[in-house]
């Protein structure tokens, strides 16, 4: 229990615990770019560094109480996937909710996952660690035949090593830069691995995968922090455009540029999770209200959100995010249906805009798995 408990501050530290301020700056003609001569940094927010001794101070000895997992998971939605109907999507996109931050999304025979983990533990250990509450609503095994593979930066709730050893070279790996040696070492091979910064492309056949920028960290362990870069994602397949946050804190300028220099976004995935105690989350990891305001600035069609539910990585309680999120949306004065959440397992199926005239974002005929 001990070397457990260990595991987890640990894991914590080095996954969640980076900062513990937050200032956003404004941007001016000498702002240095996210390359460093170490690695990567983030451009507009400053971050504090902290030792592991400190961050074990703060989460053992500190004042905000952290909710039980455990003992609120069935107020998380959760549903038998329909594997007929993965396997068998039909002519509108298709979205699945795996858990966490992990997506199966399908269209125009085009199947990709965005950051899976399908381990019991978020953990550089198969037996400690911060472990799911609800199991992958898919098993590897039952999934589809997978094109290709975001992944949004390499901490464990987002890159794990049991999932990439099983889908392994089956499918192509789209990373941020600095990720190919990792992959290369868990036997993914070359051909198999698209490294990308910030605003790379690469299209394939129909389809466009860019890199955009997000607002968090890396590091998989305590001397490598900042040494590989973290990304969000675009995809287009066609007449879709979607958008995977992976994993952020919020500034007003990143997302606003996205949303300049991809205007049709009929899906965004966004995270709603892992938010508090705020003081020590804000810097790289946003809170409902401020996912509502990503939802704007990218001027999004469709969001859902992701990054909650599944792993014990933060102070609040399990069931806390969709709740503020529906109050975030009625004080931005959001119709719910804009911005959603799903159950674990859950199938939905999606028009886009087919538009022409743009004039406005239609409402997305959403079937769910009964």
């Amino acid at each position: 229990m001990k070397l457990q408990k260990l595991v987890w501050l640990l894991f914590f530290f080095c996954t969640l615990g980076c900062s513990a301020s937050y200032s956003e700056t404004t941007p001016v003609a000498e702002t240095p770019k996210h390359h460093t001569a170490e690695g990567f940094q983030n451009v507009y927010n400053k971050t504090e560094k902290k030792s592991f001794f400190s961050f074990v101070h703060m989460r053992m000895f500190g004042e905000d109480e952290w909710a039980d997992y455990e003992a609120s998971k069935d107020t998380v939605p959760v549903q038998k996937a329909d594997l007929s109907r993965i396997k068998a999507p039909g002519d509108l996109p298709q979205i699945t909710w795996v858990g966490h931050s992990t997506f199966l999304i399908q269209y125009q025979g085009v199947n990709f996952l965005t950051d899976p983990i399908f381990s019991e533990y978020a953990s550089p250990f198969s037996f400690a660690g911060p472990r799911r509450v609800h199991p992958p609503s898919i098993s590897i095994r039952d999934l589809p035949r997978i094109d290709f593979v975001i992944i949004s930066h390499n901490h464990y709730d987002h890159l794990d090593l049991g999932t990439v050893e099983q889908i392994h070279n089956q499918t192509r790996w789209m990373v941020p830069l600095g990720l190919k040696t990792w992959f290369l070492d868990a036997g993914v091979l070359e051909e198999n691995i698209e490294e990308f910064d910030w605003w790379d492309s690469v299209e394939i056949n129909s389809i466009k995968i860019t890199a955009t920028p997000s607002q968090h960290w890396s590091g998989r362990g305590l001397w490598d922090r900042f040494k590989t870069l973290w990304a969000s994602w675009t995809v287009q397949i066609e007449d879709l455009d979607i958008w995977f946050g992976g994993d952020t804190g919020y500034n007003s300028y990143q997302f606003k540029e996205i949303g300049e220099r991809f205007p049709d976004f009929d899906i965004a995935l966004i995270p709603i999770g892992a938010y508090a105690p705020r003081w020590f989350m804000k810097a790289q990891h946003v809170n409902p209200e401020e996912a509502v305001k990503i939802h704007q600035d990218l001027q999004a069609c469709q969001s859902y959100g992701i990054h909650w539910g599944t792993f014990p990585l933060t102070a609040e309680p399990i069931d806390d995010p969709p709740k503020r999120l529906k109050q975030a949306l009625a004080e931005a004065n959001i119709p719910e249906t804009q911005f959603l959440t799903m159950a674990i397992g859950e199938t939905q199926s999606l028009s886009p805009k087919w538009n022409q005239a743009n004039t406005a974002c239609p409402q997305h005929v959403a079937t769910t798995t009964p």
